[in-house]
C-alpha cells in the first residue's frame, strides 16, 4: 500500500518530467549544435518562473516547495523532488560505459598532467574565489563541481555529498549552463585567433568547456581532428568526477563513496574490457542522457530568477573567474607538453 501510495504521489511530476525530455530530445534532434540537457534545463526554468501560482493563504505559499511554483501545481512536487535526486544518480552511472581506460591513457603523461591541474586548479580556486566573495559554501562548491568536471551534471553528482540548499543546486545548474554556452562559442574564436592546430583547439575545449554537447559545439569549427581530440580529453575530466566526489564526501564524513560513484567506476572498468558491442554502448548513452535531462529538468523547476538575480554580481563574477581559471589553465598546460 505504501509503495502504490507513493507511485500515486510521484505520478505527475514524473510526467511532466517525461513529456519534457521528449521535448528537449525533439529540439536536439532538429538541432544537434544543441544539448538535450541544455534544453531539459531552460525548460525547468521556464516551468518552475513563469505564471507564478499564487492562490491560497499567505502561510500556505510561504510553505509551499519551490517545485510548485510557476506553471506546476503543488502535485508535481513529489515527482519532481524524487526524479531530481534519482535520475541523476543512474545516468551518472551509465555515463560510464562512455568511458575506456585505454582511451584516456592514449593521451599521454602530459595531457593528463593538464587534465589534472585544470581541474584542480579550478576546483579549487573556484571554491576560494566564491568564499571570497561571501557566497555560500555549498552553492561555490557546486559550481566549481560543474565547471571543472562536466557541467549540470556534475553538479547534480556532487549536490548529494555536500550540504547545501536546493536554490544552491539550482543556482549552480543555471550558472554552468549559461557560461558553457558562451564559452563554447568564444573559444573557437580565440583559437583561431592564436593560431592553434586543430588539435590544441579540440585539446583546449575538451579540458575547459563545461558540457560534452557544448565541447562538440566549440571544437566543430576546426575540423574533425579537433572534435576526436576533444571528446577523448573531456571524458578524461569525466573520469575525475568519482574521487572528487569521494574527497569532498569524505571531508563531510561521508567515509564510503556514494553507491552511484562506486556504479560510475565499475560501468568504466565493464566497458574498458570491450566485450559489450556497440548496440549495447549506444543504448546506454541515450538512456543516460534521458536520465539525465529528467533530472536537469526537475532541478531547473527549482531555480528561481529573482534570487538568481539576486545574488547581485557576486555569482556571475564567480562564473565568470571559473571559466578563465579553466580556460586559462589548460592554454597554459598545452602549451607547455607541446600540443
Amino acid at each position: 500500500m505504501r509503495t502504490f501510495t507513493r507511485g500515486s504521489a510521484t505520478a505527475p511530476g514524473l510526467l511532466v518530467v517525461a513529456a519534457a525530455v521528449a521535448v528537449a530530445l525533439g529540439v536536439a534532434a532538429v538541432a544537434p549544435s544543441v544539448s538535450a540537457l541544455t534544453v531539459a534545463v531552460l525548460l525547468g526554468i521556464a516551468a518552475g518562473n513563469l505564471g507564478r501560482w499564487r492562490t491560497g493563504t499567505a502561510v500556505q505559499r510561504a510553505t509551499r516547495p519551490a517545485s510548485a511554483a510557476g506553471l506546476l501545481p503543488a502535485s508535481c512536487s513529489p515527482g519532481l523532488s524524487w526524479a531530481a535526486r534519482r535520475l541523476v544518480r543512474a545516468g551518472v552511472v551509465l555515463l560510464g560505459l562512455q568511458l575506456a581506460v585505454s582511451d584516456v591513457l592514449d593521451l599521454g603523461g602530459g595531457m593528463l598532467l593538464v587534465v589534472l591541474a585544470t581541474v584542480a586548479g579550478t576546483f579549487l580556486g573556484t571554491r576560494l574565489l566564491g568564499r571570497w566573495l561571501g557566497l555560500p559554501e555549498g552553492l561555490s562548491t557546486l559550481v566549481a563541481t560543474g565547471f571543472s568536471i562536466c557541467g549540470a551534471a556534475a553538479v547534480a553528482a556532487m549536490e548529494g555529498v555536500v550540504p547545501r540548499r536546493d536554490r544552491d543546486v539550482a543556482t549552480a545548474v543555471a550558472l554552468v549552463t549559461l557560461f558553457g554556452s558562451l564559452w563554447m562559442l568564444l573559444l573557437p574564436v580565440l583559437a583561431e585567433l592564436l593560431g592553434l592546430s586543430a588539435r590544441a583547439t579540440g585539446g583546449w575545449a575538451g579540458a575547459s568547456v563545461h558540457e560534452v554537447a557544448q565541447v562538440l559545439v566549440g571544437a566543430a569549427p576546426a575540423g574533425a581532428a579537433a572534435v576526436s581530440a576533444a571528446v577523448v580529453v573531456k571524458l578524461s575530466r569525466v573520469v575525475l568526477l568519482a574521487p572528487l566526489v569521494t574527497i569532498v564526501g569524505r571531508r563531510q564524513g561521508q567515509w564510503l563513496p556514494p553507491v552511484f560513484v562506486l556504479g560510475f567506476v565499475a560501468m568504466i572498468l565493464v566497458r574498458s574490457t570491450g566485450l559489450l558491442p556497440d548496440p549495447v554502448l549506444a543504448v546506454a548513452k541515450v538512456a543516460a542522457t534521458v536520465l539525465m535531462a529528467g533530472a536537469l529538468f526537475a532541478l531547473g523547476t527549482a531555480v528561481r530568477l529573482r534570487e538568481l538575480l539576486a545574488t547581485g554580481p557576486r555569482a556571475l563574477v564567480l562564473g565568470t573567474a571559473s571559466t578563465a581559471l579553466a580556460a586559462g589553465i589548460s592554454l597554459a598546460g598545452l602549451a607547455l607538453v607541446g600540443w
